[in-house]
């Protein structure tokens, strides 16, 4: 890499930037198998380490770049494909999220490994009576997770054609809001990716409302803050009378 001042420039990345992808991908998952390893092996709480692992993996981040982004302006144009091309004027990024949508909530529909997930989800104890390795269900679950961000973020480099350390900030509370407004429960055991797609809009649409509203910013904030509230209280109520 060359520097130039305060700015920081990218050699290009014509020939490495599929392997790099695959490395990185590769990454995520290995720290999802930390995080699995903290989770299933010293029995520390899933939520908690994810919320740990985000703060460590993003200090890393700017301690590499020194919170500067990197252009990566030279990445093959079958590459940036990924997330600037089109297809019948469908952009190709969206493509893939509808197929992860379809092909993801199959699995969890029809195939046994996947449904475990639910079981162990559900009621720990009598998945393991049941003789599910519970352990391992968590284990595997975290490495796809953590595989299926660092996609996430090939993706988004693709299409800006930099690497931003600072991208995702301020986005957990939205994530957490649609799966639990999509029908997951934070116990575990519920949920869709259909549902959590449906959460998604509909926060969308509320952020949507609220700009062509003319709320304050610090309002939206606010507001998303309470919807998440009243999602986790609708969620304790449904488990408390089950």
């Amino acid at each position: 890499m060359s520097f130039h001042g305060d700015c920081r420039e990218a050699v290009p990345f014509r020939n490495g930037s599929w392997i790099a992808s695959l490395v990185a991908i590769a990454a995520c998952a290995g720290i999802g198998s930390i995080m699995g390893v903290c989770v299933t092996k010293i029995g520390l709480s899933h939520f908690m380490t994810t919320l740990a692992f985000l703060g460590i993996a993003r200090g890393f981040c700017f301690v590499i770049t020194e919170g500067s982004p990197l252009s990566l302006y030279s990445l093959p144009p079958e590459f940036k494909f990924i997330g600037q091309g089109d297809v019948f004027g469908l952009p190709f990024s969206v493509i893939i999220f509808i197929a992860v949508i379809f092909i993801s909530d199959y699995m969890l529909r029809n195939l046994m490994v996947f449904r475990r997930v639910y079981y162990t989800g559900s009621n720990e104890k009598a998945a393991v009576y049941s003789g599910i390795r519970t352990d391992r269900i968590k284990f595997w679950t975290t490495v796809l997770c953590s595989a299926m961000a660092g996609l996430a973020g090939i993706i988004f480099m693709a299409k800006f054609g930099g690497a931003t350390p600072t991208f995702g900030i301020g986005l957990e509370l939205n994530v957490i809001a649609a799966a639990v407004i999509g029908g997951a429960s934070l116990n575990g055991g519920a949920g869709t990716i259909l549902g959590a797609i449906l959460g998604i809009a509909l926060l969308s649409i509320v952020s949507s409302s609220l700009i062509l509203l003319n709320v304050p910013v610090y309002w939206q904030e606010l507001i998303r803050g309470l919807i998440l509230l009243v999602a986790i209280a609708i969620d304790h109520f449904i488990q408390s009378k089950k």
